[in-house]
């Protein structure tokens, strides 16, 4: 499947500051890069580099000056993905045996709280043996009892706030679903990206649960099909993930974000939970 991606970025800078973007797409397995462009206007000289143990692609900008700037990205992407079929994925891999790369996501981090959330996870999810089926009942639980309100919350609301208010945006979701997963001991991870048909336009944050030796994705705001997102990073949290982080005093004036399918006989991949097979992006 191919998909056209693009995000435009303005920001109003009012004392010297470093900007750390994150909003190109990721280079993995299963996503491959055929076009892409970044244009700065004015000019700044970036620098490029990329995270030591994942895909995240950053630009490191330092402008000095006060002045206005914009940024733009343009990708085409090529996607596969891998439809996986729980009865494959019952089973989680023990810690013991887990890859050194894996065990990270198994602790607590700055937005998901998992060892406050433990006797909680086990209460609603712990007989269930079925460990896709775990991670969907997870997902299912969070989109029945979460509302998703615009605005609701702020950079610094974590997976404890969300459960305690019942309400966030898709980045309260992603943190709540990642936290409830570590709390049973299955390791997750907070996924950003281009989100197909996402309304009102904007980055989009999932998460991931490694089950059977698989990344699986689960989206517990159902806001876009499952099989329309472009991965830009992944990390244990939003602040692995940012798609911004600044340093200094700006404001942000603009923020388009879009994604569209170039593959006219794209079919929408929606939830079922009767139905549905899991998806792996890796």
């Amino acid at each position: 499947m191919k998909f056209k991606v693009f995000c435009e970025l303005e920001y109003q800078v009012r004392m010297p500051t470093t900007f750390i973007f994150n909003i190109q797409v990721a280079r993995t397995p299963n996503q491959t890069i055929l076009e892409e462009s970044l244009i700065l206007d004015p000019h700044f000289q970036l620098e490029e580099f990329t995270s030591h143990n994942t895909s995240s692609r950053f630009l490191r900008l330092q402008v000095n000056d006060n002045v206005t700037f914009k940024i733009n990205y343009n990708a085409v992407v090529d996607l596969q993905y891998k439809i996986v079929d729980e009865q494959q994925h019952k089973d989680a891999v023990p810690v013991v045996k887990l890859d050194a790369d894996v065990i990270p996501y198994l602790f607590p981090s700055r937005y998901c709280q998992s060892d406050k959330l433990q006797k909680f996870a086990f209460k609603e999810f712990g007989h269930i043996e079925n460990m896709y089926s775990k991670v969907l009942a997870i997902n299912e639980w969070i989109y029945n009892n979460v509302e998703y309100i615009m605005g609701s919350t702020n950079a610094s609301t974590s997976s404890i706030d969300t459960i305690t208010e019942r309400a966030g945006v898709c980045r309260d979701f992603a943190h709540l679903g990642i936290a409830l997963c570590r709390a049973l001991s299955i390791p997750a991870r907070y996924f950003t990206g281009y989100a197909y048909k996402l309304n009102p336009p904007d980055f989009h944050a999932c998460f991931e649960a490694y089950i059977g030796g698989d990344w699986i994705f689960f989206d517990p705001t159902k806001l876009v099909p499952i099989n329309g997102l472009v991965k830009i990073a992944n990390g244990r949290d939003a602040a692995d993930a940012a798609v911004a982080s600044i340093f200094g005093s700006t404001f942000c004036n603009i923020m388009n974000v879009g994604c569209e399918s170039l593959d006219p006989k794209f079919k929408a991949y929606k939830y079922d939970k009767k139905k549905q097979k899991g998806l792996s992006y890796q």
